[in-house]
């Protein structure tokens, strides 16, 4: 089954691509200044100008380069970033009376595994995000080959879910599964 973040793994591709023809051509250069390659003049200039370019040309080459590094930086940076931003849930109702705090890792702690005992599933993840007003819950299950997708579907539609809002005491959960498959299978006893 593939990735249900499919522009991410594009944005991967792509940013793979650009940066071994980006090597590629470095190296052509750097190996066509010092004289390796043989059917390049190395003391032959680039453009047929002769003169230095102006001063502008030269500070406004290394503005934009700098600009477009730091884009393609920032690029990178949130193609690392898979899962959702958490927060920590504050709970209080009159804070003149007190506060509670609640992690979200320590909410979908029980939630994953009673979600990990079910038939078929290998591993579970989920990331509860968002505010206590719009939450979302985003779930990545590893499951057997074999695994029973709609037995899956169904623990968690009428049972892992509803539970988990109900201890979170919310009005509703939108919620998103992603499946994986994995090769590994769970123990198995042998007679």
């Amino acid at each position: 089954m593939t990735s249900l973040n499919r522009p991410a793994r594009l944005n991967r591709t792509l940013l793979a691509v650009f940066g071994v023809l980006l090597l590629g051509s470095g190296s052509f250069a750097l190996a066509a200044h010092f004289g390796r390659l043989t059917f390049l003049d190395s003391g032959a200039t680039l453009i047929p100008i002769t003169g230095d370019p102006p001063a502008w040309v030269t500070w406004a080459t290394a503005a934009t380069a700098i600009v477009l590094g730091l884009l393609i930086l920032r690029w990178l940076a949130a193609q690392l970033a898979r899962r959702p931003k958490t927060r920590t849930w504050h709970l209080e109702q009159n804070p003149d009376q007190g506060s509670t705090e609640l992690a979200a890792n320590t909410a979908t702690a029980p939630f994953l595994g009673e979600v990990a005992a079910y038939p078929g599933v290998h591993h579970a993840h989920a990331t509860l995000a968002g505010t206590r007003q719009n939450p979302t819950l985003a779930i990545v299950i590893s499951t057997e080959q074999g695994g029973d997708l709609t037995t899956i579907n169904h623990h968690l539609s009428t049972h892992g879910v509803p539970r988990l809002r109900q201890a979170l005491d919310l009005d509703a959960l939108p919620f998103t599964v992603e499946y994986r498959f994995t090769t590994h299978t769970g123990t198995r006893a042998h007679y």
